[in-house]
């Protein structure tokens, strides 16, 4: 398969790759915001049409990209609030509606939440909400998506490679690492599931 990786430069998105890349059945498309065989800004709507038009059809499009605002609810503005939702959520929604016109029969998305939709932590709210929002997202578009085309939403808890720069903000939480998150991705891609949510390690 023709895959598309979005983010591979990323811990996430490395892990991805060299799962995939074991597998020997796979053609990978790295792209990145400033890095890979693509360069892409997924909050530029001309430069994710530019992606495609350099990329043409593919098999699988996977997104392990996204920002997040991160503050004290009590000082935040709509303004900051809006960051999550033009980055992490309408990039991510993006690349999925427009990307569905270039995936062949039989094709599959899949994008990146995370734990924090359904656990909350301090300062988080901006990416409950946006994780949250792409878990529906996925689900309704599991409904109207053609040709046999999958959508799925992969949610890891906190990866150990991050433990120790952001463990503090997950007080309690038990990490995953980054190679078994990247096995959701492949289930995703070379599996049959459709519409779901693929929690690791939580």
């Amino acid at each position: 398969m023709k895959i598309m990786i979005v983010g591979a430069s990323g811990t996430v998105g490395r892990a991805v790759v060299a799962e995939l890349e074991k597998q020997g059945k796979h053609e990978i498309v790295r792209v990145g915001r400033n890095s890979g065989d693509i360069q892409v800004d997924i909050i530029d709507e001309a430069s994710v049409d530019a992606l495609f038009a350099k990329s043409g059809k593919v098999d699988a499009i996977i997104a392990t990209t996204g920002n997040l605002f991160f503050g004290p609810l009590v000082e935040m503005t709509a303004e900051n609030f809006n960051q999550g939702l033009q980055d992490k959520l309408l990039g991510q929604v993006r690349l999925a509606l427009k990307g569905q016109h270039m995936l062949n029969d039989g094709g599959s998305i899949t994008l990146t939440s995370g734990i924090i939709a359904d656990e909350p932590i301090y300062q988080g709210v901006n990416a409950t909400a946006v994780n949250a929002a792409l878990a529906g997202f996925v689900k309704a578009a599991a409904c109207e998506l053609p040709r046999g085309i999958r959508i799925n939403l992969v949610s890891p808890t906190m990866l150990t490679e991050s433990a120790e720069a952001y463990g503090d903000f997950f007080p309690g939480f038990e990490s995953v690492p980054a190679a078994r998150v990247a096995l959701a991705y492949r289930k995703s891609v070379e599996g049959i599931q459709n519409g779901q949510v693929f929690k690791v390690g939580y």
